[in-house]
């Protein structure tokens, strides 16, 4: 049968869909997502040839992810502006990959940092930071510990703290590779001195609401996430990690764990646990978060040496207790893919194959982005390995994880991003529901 309807009740059934599936989709705002764990609510739609692609655009050096924000893509590059290696924040239109602005951070040196031995065999560096978005506004922490914020439609600096000349700041080896935190109304970043180096701003206007501890930092991120019904900021330090409450930085708990040479994944909260990994021959561990009246405390559930279970810079997911991701140390092009329990640390399987890349959680499956620049669907479950697609999406070398965002994959590498589309389309249903004249 052939139905017929106007273009005028063609157009207000589109408008009603389109509006739908805006509704489904989601910004993915920050690094590891708006939930602050890597994971996506998005519903997925692999097709059996892979994604499409929608666009792919030439990009410099850098190890920066996406974030998402009201049809911009944001990342940090290296590039040569007025002569000068710099660090640099572009703002990209999300339909099409053409670049909207680009705004300098400050000279760029990483004393090194890209291993030789990765996939393109050049070391390949670049900024490691990946921005926040917003309401409207672009937050950058450059490599240097300065924090910046861009207006997103304009590219104008709005304001900016440099932490070292502020706030006694404390760099690192390789510097800075840590990402901002948005939670709230505040943005949450560390690399202060003696008594303030954990600082938060408000992300409005970019004043210091609090600053406090005595703590070095690290390349990894803090997370926001609720624990025993409180919310807490959890920062990963060269002490191990470091709780705070986040309306005033009062120290909640801390759970020692060691450093050598970098820290770089995030925290992983599930229920009232905290699983924490570092490469350099450290290992990893989960602890156990209790408390008793106004005294917080978290106590050791398992340790296992580096040789056994170790992360790298690639931070897992948590699917009901069950950690996805990238485990081993410098091991490019073959690194495994594992399920550990994250209770006990108990490894369920392992694949081998992917390099240090990166994961993200979404519609109950493991979208992983290889060294190499393949994006691999995998089913989350404790069973075994279970592939249900994949496709090389980008060149170069890939550390970094890709985002989800309204239907759509964004990833990148030291060479190019790309964007590939994983939701239905709602011009497509309605071409296979109605015939127009």
């Amino acid at each position: 049968m052939n139905f017929s309807i106007s273009r005028a009740a063609l157009m207000g059934v589109i408008s009603i869909v389109c509006v739908a599936t805006k509704v489904a989709g989601a910004d993915w705002t920050q690094y590891r997502g708006p939930n602050h764990d890597g994971s996506s609510t998005e519903k997925l739609k692999w097709p059996a040839a892979g994604p499409k692609e929608v666009w792919k655009t030439p990009l410099e050096t850098g190890f920066s992810s996406f974030a998402i924000g009201n049809g911009e893509a944001f990342t940090l590059v290296q590039r040569d502006v007025e002569g000068a290696n710099q660090e640099v924040c572009l703002a990209l239109n999300a339909d099409s990959g053409k670049q909207l602005w680009a705004q300098p951070l400050g000279i760029a040196k990483y004393q090194g940092g890209g291993d030789a031995g990765a996939s393109d065999n050049k070391g390949g560096d670049g900024p490691r930071s990946t921005p926040a978005y917003d309401g409207g506004k672009v937050y950058t922490m450059s490599s240097r510990l300065v924090l910046d914020c861009f207006d997103a439609k304009s590219g104008r600096k709005l304001w900016s703290h440099d932490l070292i000349k502020e706030n006694a700041g404390r760099n690192i080896s390789w510097e800075n590779a840590a990402s901002p935190l948005i939670d709230g109304d505040l943005i949450f970043v560390a690399g202060g001195g003696a008594g303030q180096s954990l600082l938060a701003f408000d992300k409005k206007d970019g004043h210091l609401v609090w600053k406090g501890q005595d703590e070095k930092m690290t390349h990894s991120t803090p997370i926001a996430a609720t624990i025993l019904g409180e919310r807490q900021v959890i920062f990963f330090m060269q002490s191990g990690l470091v709780s705070v409450a986040p309306k005033d930085g009062k120290l909640l708990w801390k759970y020692k764990f060691r450093y050598s040479t970098s820290t770089a994944m995030s925290p992983i909260v599930y229920q009232d646990m905290v699983y924490c990994s570092a490469g350099y021959g450290v290992g990893a561990s989960a602890c156990k978060v209790s408390k008793n009246g106004d005294n917080w405390e978290a106590t050791q559930l398992w340790f296992e040496p580096a040789n056994v279970i170790n992360n790298h810079w690639s931070t897992p997911v948590c699917k009901d207790g069950y950690l996805y991701g990238i485990y081993g140390f410098k091991e490019f092009g073959k690194a495994p893919l594992k399920c550990v329990e994250m209770a006990t640390g108990k490894i369920l399987w392992s694949k081998e194959g992917f390099g240090p890349g990166g994961c993200t959680l979404v519609d109950g499956n493991v979208l992983v982005l290889s060294d190499a620049g393949e994006l691999v669907l995998v089913k989350a479950i404790t069973s075994g390995y279970e592939e249900l697609g994949r496709k090389h999406a980008v060149a170069g070398k890939c550390w970094s994880t890709p985002c989800v965002s309204n239907g759509r994959i964004y990833a990148r590498s030291t060479k190019e991003g790309a964007c590939l589309e994983v939701g239905a389309s709602a011009t497509a249903r309605l071409d296979n529901t109605f015939t127009t004249h």
